[in-house]
């Protein structure tokens, strides 16, 4: 992340600073996008997109065809902008850089608080449901008993990702092979069957049970762009990634090409096994399609699913602190977590936030509730941020773009994110006023806490007391 170097006061004395180090090569940036999409989605959520397909497992396949290709357009634009505003940040630079302060805050606000740590909340449940299923095969683990793992999870990933970012990139290059390997099993064993002529679920493939409209169909595309989610990860942390307008654009036009013919083939495998209706029926299809299929070896799908969950919970660590680490360099939260440990260089007041509010999110009893009010939010920002690409190009034509692309491809984008918006907005009003109130809620806070400069003296020689007292524990300081 950063590197200690040995340089020279004006009077000639050597003196300590610390500097942006890229340690992230093209490898480290497709596992990282790679291992982020790969959660727990492909081996849970085909059952979803069928639903909403009308049960027809040709428009299910051309779903998962077309949320590929969505994604794509979405990575083409992010290569521009991570090639034309070279911060680390993601989506709260790019709307910082296009639309202001404002803006940008509110959707830092979501994220900090909510939308990341009840995300790694749910894939650490997700982990450790799964880990502990072997273990209780007739019957779901116990509840404490997946809290109390889950738990664990984020704290050992928590303190890798503190320790040193080689080895939370090392992880994350193992457990994304991990994951790689468990789908092609998924594929590999769906090629035989098809090989063996089991063919018939794709006789009439686009014959469904149900007629399907506009809202099944977004819904549907929200099911699959969920397992697609993390396409634009990468861009959190561009100052770490060497070489960037090369690597930046590579890392994810490979990440998002692997992901979506990976995806495409494990849903063709599942459907050369299991009928429409048992999917359907079915929790985590990949789990069915072991325990139909591999006998005594079944356990082996969970075991994977809990690994690439683990991999997902560190990928999402990763990114989380840097998006914190960014914004309070911004000057849009608290100084101390843009704040490095000295020797080994992490961001660890900023990692610790996102794991601590992630534990706290373990206590709610549902988290899913918190991730359908603020489903939009996603697409809010990244559509605000293609925008703000448009924008740019009217407003800063001077801005150095290495790549730049056909005005169709970010229209295109915007469109689909356009009908994302808007059909769960009429589907589910009230949902999305609820998520709507929650990001506005940030408002007040950055009243307070970025414009309003002149705080009680009082206030000030507390908080900068605290500062230095968690300085001096965590051994950080600002980076140069």
């Amino acid at each position: 992340m950063t590197e200690n170097q040995r340089g020279e006061t004006s009077g000639g004395g050597p003196v300590d600073t610390v500097v942006m180090k890229r340690e992230l090569s093209l490898i480290n940036g497709v596992s990282i996008v790679v291992g982020t999409i790969i959660g727990s989605g492909i081996f849970v959520t085909p059952k979803g997109v069928l639903e909403f397909s009308g049960a027809s497992v040709g428009i299910s396949l051309t779903v998962w065809v077309a949320c590929g290709i969505i994604s794509l357009l979405g990575a083409l634009c992010y290569a521009e902008l991570g090639t034309t505003i070279t911060r680390s940040g993601g989506d709260y630079a790019y709307i910082k850089e296009a639309f202001g302060d404002l803006p940008a805050f509110l959707q830092l606000w979501v994220n900090l608080v909510i939308i990341r740590p009840t995300a790694q909340a749910i894939v650490s449940l997700t982990f450790a449901y799964y880990a502990l299923q072997p273990i209780f095969p007739t019957c779901p683990p116990p509840q404490i008993a997946s809290q109390l793992l889950a738990v664990i999870c984020i704290t050992i990933l928590t303190w890798v990702n503190i320790m040193k970012v080689r080895w939370a990139a090392r992880i994350q290059d193992l457990f994304t092979a991990a994951k790689l390997l468990a789908l092609a099993i998924i594929i590999f064993t769906g090629f035989v069957l098809l090989c063996m002529g089991k063919t018939e679920n794709f006789e009439n493939m686009f014959t469904g049970v149900k007629p399907i409209d506009a809202t099944d169909v977004s819904l549907a595309l929200y099911s699959g762009l969920f397992a697609y989610a993390g396409w634009n990860f990468l861009n959190l942390v561009t100052e770490e990634l060497k070489n960037p307008s090369k690597n930046l654009p590579r890392a994810i036009y490979i990440s998002v090409t692997i992901v979506t013919i990976v995806y495409v083939f494990s849903n063709v495998a599942y459907f050369t096994l299991l009928l429409p209706t048992e999917i359907l029926n079915s929790n985590a299809v990949a789990v069915t399609f072991a325990d139909r299929l591999y006998g005594y070896f079944a356990w082996i799908i969970p075991v994977f699913v809990s690994l690439s969950c683990f991999g997902g919970v560190n990928g999402l660590l990763f990114t989380s602190g840097r998006l914190n680490f960014v914004g309070a360099r911004e000057g849009q939260l608290p100084p101390l977590l843009s704040m490095i440990h000295l020797k080994r260089l992490t961001p660890i007041p900023a990692i610790l936030l996102t794991a601590i509010l992630s534990l706290l999110m373990l206590l709610l009893p549902d988290l899913t509730l918190l991730i359908n009010y603020l489903s939009f939010v996603q697409w809010l920002s990244v559509g605000a941020s293609v925008l703000g690409m448009l924008w740019l190009r009217r407003t800063r034509p001077e801005l150095h773009r290495p790549i730049r692309l056909p005005a169709l491809i970010p229209l295109s984008f915007l469109a689909v994110c356009c009908f994302l918006l808007i059909v769960p907005i009429i589907a589910k009003p009230r949902e999305m006023l609820i998520g709507l109130a929650i990001v506005l809620s940030g408002v007040p806070v950055y009243l307070v806490g970025v414009v309003w400069k002149n705080k009680p003296k009082n206030f000030i020689l507390l908080y900068e007391s605290f500062t230095r007292r968690c300085q001096k524990i965590m051994f950080v300081g600002t980076p140069d």
